[in-house]
């Protein structure tokens, strides 16, 4: 049974850093793509970042390029998201997810498995 875990969300003021990470568990994750989406209260679910588990490279939405960072540990099938000068507009709850599959990346309805969520709240 596939289970992401996600961790360290919680209260940051504005300009701080926070880092999430996602606990991989109950398949080889060879060929998947990792992810982290957000969602505001009442918005839609969107794509924050994505990387390869096997291979290098990583993609980024725009309003967060250059802030956040994705990587992995391999060795401990654990998936960061490194969040620096962060803003109100970036509170949402983040999800960690995995994906099979190269294309459509931004779509969250592509990807197969979902973590339960951790909450960031960024204060002005």
């Amino acid at each position: 049974q596939v289970q992401l875990v996600e961790s360290g969300g919680g209260l940051v003021q504005a300009g701080g850093s926070l880092r999430l990470s996602c606990a991989a568990s109950g398949r080889s994750f060879n060929n998947y793509r990792m992810g982290w989406f957000r969602q505001a209260p009442g918005k839609e679910r969107e794509f924050v970042a994505t990387c390869s588990w096997s291979g290098g490279g990583s993609l980024y939405a725009a309003s967060v390029k250059g802030r956040f960072t994705i990587s992995k540990d391999k060795s401990e099938n654990t998936v960061y998201l490194q969040m620096n000068n962060l803003k109100p507009e970036d509170t949402g709850v983040y999800f960690c997810t995995a994906y099979p599959g190269a294309g459509l990346i931004a779509q969250p309805k592509v990807w197969n498995y979902w973590g339960q969520g951790t909450q960031v709240t960024v204060s002005t």
